[in-house]
């Protein structure tokens, strides 16, 4: 009897493992629902002239294997009675200094606020904090900050939609390959509308020359027609060599006609210039009068 359950045991140990993995795996998911898209949105390129600008704010690069994203979870900055946490790319994660304040059912509630939304402002009214969304899920938009220059950076625009009033957030990156600086600052535009900005090296783009100065479609013939002729020769000679037995220079097919091809090209031309041009000094023709 203890033979015979041992293979039962196994197999319920094996299905409560898996169902265990399957959990944790959907609530990782479910833990942070816009990352995939709030990533996606995070890739941008213009095309100014001759060169692409790409921008890929996520993507890990020398001493920021997380890119845009801050290592904290969070960016923070603080000014006079107004504070500002934000997230690019991804969601905020609080591990420490979690924000407190009143109304913040659409960002994660009292015990987890801040932890659903991209950006939360935290306003002192009348001795209270009170909190608004900034922006939420994968309502970004991210375009360069001056179009003349597009290696200065981008601008990420994030919006949140609720039923009090629409609120947003712009946070300008700079490029700058010297380290993170920021935020410092903060900007109130409108009622609910916001703006601040940092230098990151994740603002700097990835510059590829799309419209060269090379022969597009011609060259593009050219090359074509030069790896099918490569193409016939080696053919050529390896059928020449290996099934007639043919040695040497002989093994070129049609060795006659490519000998003599630079004496028929000469005269070739020479033929259509006489042609164009007419006789030449000195050359007279049968039926030219001759004066005696």
């Amino acid at each position: 009897m203890i033979f015979a359950s041992a293979p039962i045991l196994l197999f319920l140990r094996t299905r409560f493992f898996i169902i265990t993995t399957l959990f944790f795996f959907f609530f990782s998911l479910s833990s942070h629902p816009l990352s995939s898209a709030a990533k996606h949105t995070c890739q941008f390129s213009f095309l100014d002239s001759n060169k692409l600008y790409n921008y890929t704010l996520f993507s890990p690069i020398r001493n920021f294997p997380h890119g845009i994203l801050s290592e904290d979870g969070f960016y923070k900055v603080a000014v006079n009675e107004t504070t500002l946490w934000f997230q690019l790319c991804d969601g905020m994660i609080f591990n420490h200094d979690p924000p407190i304040c009143a109304d913040c059912w659409d960002c994660g509630g009292p015990t987890r606020c801040g932890m659903e939304c991209n950006a939360l402002v935290a306003n002192n009214i009348d001795g209270y904090h009170v909190c608004s969304t900034l922006g939420r899920g994968s309502n970004i938009d991210v375009d360069v900050i001056d179009k003349k220059n597009p290696h200065v950076g981008v601008i990420v625009k994030m919006s949140s939609s609720g039923p009090k009033n629409n609120c947003s957030l712009a946070v300008s990156v700079h490029c700058d390959l010297k380290g993170v600086h920021g935020p410092h600052t903060l900007e109130r535009l409108g009622e609910c509308n916001y703006a601040t900005e940092l230098k990151h090296p994740s603002g700097c783009a990835i510059i590829i020359n799309v419209h060269g100065s090379g022969w597009g479609w011609f060259g593009t013939l050219i090359t074509v027609v030069l790896c099918l002729f490569a193409a016939y020769l080696l053919v050529g000679i390896v059928y020449r060599f290996f099934f007639l037995g043919i040695r040497g220079v002989d093994a070129i097919p049609n060795l006659d006609f490519w000998v003599s091809l630079p004496r028929r090209t000469q005269s070739f031309c020479g033929s259509l210039v006489r042609r164009f041009r007419g006789p030449s000094q000195g050359y007279r023709s049968s039926y030219s009068p001759v004066n005696f």
